[in-house]
């Protein structure tokens, strides 16, 4: 007879206990920081996604802990690199992977279909960019159709309790509560699969917020007032992902150096939910693509505890000054400047980071990660396939990629898509996570950046070592920032691998620890 939900927990967690008590802990020393180096698409202007298929698999990540967990037990400090699951080796947060979707939220609920047919339909409708072609401009629609089905507070509360550790909900500030019970009923919706979209365009004439309004030098489109329907119905998971040739009706052309990116409100017809703002992007000027944790807000991803506590219930807090930078080259570059933001936060989460990115910084399209790419190792895929498909669709415009030395997907295909395209990619900008924060101590790795200008990309510390950079001339590199790249594994002390093995130093044991049981108590 298989072991119950609980008796696996209390085996996982008597594993997990046992081996911190058997694992000691030396005395924290003080490292010296250094930086270390579907659709009808008119034009072939994108990697086809056709959005009635999925393009992964899930795996079985209870059972990738487990075997983490036993290796470990079995071999400590014998071969880490093997020993941890991937999500841990990788880097990234295991609290929003394999989260329920569809059936599985209504069976987790104790809900029929007939109590959610009542329901209104909601839709998330992610700001898209379009590209010039010789018909005229084409649109990427993109998003998510549900119902938000009846939850009681008290279900609620036990539902966000599970994110959080070492607290619950009803011991956080009132502002926190309210947003972790609504990030919670966020992510328990009903996806709504097989329906047709309807969407209605009009000038936008600002954004707001106290980023740059409307986007930086982007301008209200003089016109493109129309009503259509997407020719793809949803995916089962409530999907949409589709480019869309949209009527002209007064809309300047994307040809020129000096054309500005045009902004179009995006209504989704029959809901008061699914509104969003389309940039219309030329096909010359700078792109910038952003990551958004840990460059643009406090996250920690790489401290469990904190992480889980500013994902999901504190306000989301800018990461030093770096709106400012932001400010300054959305007001100093070329007109035809465009701000593109991807996370690869599923797209039940993903509401709090379009708020806070249209109050903070310049506003801009969005990618997050669709749920058909649904668990760690897709997660690892999805930020190339999202940033390709963004490369192939303006192939000429300049590229800055901006993120931070913490997501070991950035390390990869940022270097990768410099070497793919070099005529493409104008700078990398990388915070260097772990020279300012000590409690990063996820190795990462430069050896991707081997045969690359050394001028083209930069590990800096602040965001003040970014100001006085020419961007738009291809000055990308601080010289008075040191950058010691050594393009292999970098670990500035934390994370120690040698020939024979590895160790985790001090408080990475405690993190570690603490990482598995988070995620243990979140998927099982």
């Amino acid at each position: 007879m298989a072991p119950s939900r609980t008796s696996q927990r209390a085996l996982l967690m008597s594993a997990i206990l046992g081996l911190a008590s058997a694992v000691a802990l030396p005395e924290k020393t003080a490292v010296p920081a250094k930086v270390e180096v579907r659709a009808p698409i008119v034009t072939p202007a994108a990697i086809r996604f056709d959005s009635r298929h999925s393009y992964l698999q899930k795996k079985d990540i209870i059972n990738d802990i487990k075997s983490g967990v036993n290796g470990i037990a079995q071999s400590w400090g014998s071969r880490i690199g093997q020993d941890l699951p991937s999500f841990f080796t990788e880097g990234i947060p295991g609290w929003f992977e394999g989260l329920p979707t569809g059936t599985q939220v209504l069976s987790k609920l104790g809900i029929n279909d007939g109590d959610l047919a009542a329901k209104p339909t909601e839709v998330l409708n992610v700001p898209p960019y379009a590209n010039w072609t010789e018909q005229g401009w084409n649109v990427r629609f993109h998003g998510n159709v549900y119902k938000f089905p009846d939850i009681s507070q008290s279900k609620v509360d036990d539902l966000a309790n599970v994110f959080l550790i070492d607290t619950e909900v009803s011991k956080l500030p009132p502002d926190q509560q309210a947003q972790a019970r609504n990030l919670t009923r966020s992510i328990f919706i009903v996806q709504q699969g097989d329906r047709n979209v309807s969407m209605s365009l009009e000038p936008s004439p600002s954004q707001g917020g106290d980023g740059e309004p409307g986007g930086g030098n982007s301008i209200a489109a003089p016109g493109g007032v129309q009503n259509f329907t997407l020719p793809y119905e949803t995916t089962d998971q409530g999907d949409f992902d589709v480019f869309v040739p949209i009527q002209q009706n007064g809309l300047l052309p994307g040809t020129g150096s000096n054309t500005n990116v045009q902004r179009l409100n995006v209504y989704t017809n029959g809901t008061l939910s699914g509104n969003a703002t389309a940039f219309l992007v030329p096909n010359e000027g700078i792109t910038f693509i952003s990551d958004i944790d840990d460059i643009l807000r406090v996250t920690k991803i790489y401290d469990p505890k904190e992480g889980l506590l500013n994902s999901f219930a504190r306000p989301f807090t800018p990461w030093l000054n770096m709106p400012d930078v932001y400010r300054n080259w959305s007001s100093t570059l070329p007109n035809n400047t465009h701000f593109h933001y991807l996370t690869t936060t599923p797209e039940q989460a993903t509401r709090l980071y379009m708020d806070f990115i249209y109050k903070t910084y310049p506003g801009g399209s969005f990618d997050t990660r669709p749920l058909n790419f649904s668990d760690v190792s897709a997660t690892l895929s999805i930020r190339m396939f999202l940033l390709k498909k963004v490369f192939e669709t303006f192939p000429q415009r300049k590229f800055v990629l901006v993120a931070d030395t913490s997501n070991s997907d950035v390390m990869k295909a940022y270097p990768q898509l410099a070497h793919d395209h070099p005529n493409q990619v104008q700078c990398i900008l990388l915070r260097n996570t772990s020279a300012t924060d000590p409690d990063m101590w996820f190795p990462y790795n430069t050896e991707g950046f081997k045969g690359l200008n050394s001028k083209m990309y930069m590990f800096f510390r602040e965001p003040n070592d970014l100001h006085g950079l020419d961007i738009s001339n291809g000055q990308c590199l601080n010289a008075t920032i040191p950058q010691n790249v050594t393009f292999d594994r970098q670990t500035d002390g934390k994370f120690r691998l040698g020939s024979a093995g590895a160790t985790l130093q001090g408080s990475a044991t405690v993190s570690f620890i603490v990482a598995l049981v988070a995620t243990m108590v979140m998927i099982m």
